[in-house]
């Protein structure tokens, strides 16, 4: 079970709420299926679902922010808060505080959700193989990017079945700003 995310073959989320979806990926796209309580059926409502290159939106829990390294804090300062010379609007904070809810959104809109490692948790929170890898191959998968800040997920070769990373899912353009602030930091 401790090898790369590269080697999954497969992956998926069941999200239930105001209504059912499935979403899963064997590797050749995303679907995403919502349940038809009268039918009694899972209808393909969502064909190849593909993640903006960029989005608006951004999902993070901010009440975490005295706690950020100075990356995450750059990151989200540049989207809440764009220089007026890049013409660029300021994103909108959506955040449900579920992975999957939180993602789902991303899957369909663009943006970015962020789970960043923070002075509490260094390591990050997300457990690698049942919570970072599944989405980040998803991620991937609809066209859209999945990074640690450093290296992409699916690169992660957990030591152990709980291990924890920080982890930044969505449009691919949004990720690529995100590593940037990442290496600046290095440098």
């Amino acid at each position: 079970m401790l090898k790369p995310g590269t080697e999954m073959v497969a992956a998926g989320y069941a999200m239930y709420g105001s209504f059912t979806a499935f979403v899963f990926s064997t590797g050749q796209g995303v679907q995403g299926y919502t349940l038809d309580p009268n039918l009694g059926e899972f209808i393909l409502t969502h064909p190849t679902i593909v993640i903006p290159k960029r989005g608006n939106i951004y999902s993070i829990n901010e009440g975490n922010a005295t706690k950020w390294d100075d990356a995450v804090k750059g990151f989200v300062d540049s989207v809440k808060f764009p220089a007026k010379e890049s013409g660029k609007k300021p994103y909108s904070l959506r955040y449900v505080g579920s992975m999957v809810a939180d993602m789902h959104r991303t899957f369909l809109y663009g943006g970015i959700f962020a789970y960043p490692a923070d002075k509490s948790s260094p390591k990050g929170k997300l457990r690698v193989l049942y919570e970072v890898f599944p989405m980040a191959f998803l991620a991937e998968h609809a066209g859209g990017a999945a990074s640690t800040g450093y290296k992409r997920c699916l690169e992660t070769v957990p030591a152990q079945i709980h291990e924890r990373s920080p982890c930044f899912l969505g449009s691919a353009d949004d990720v690529a700003d995100v590593e940037a602030f990442y290496a600046k930091l290095s440098k």
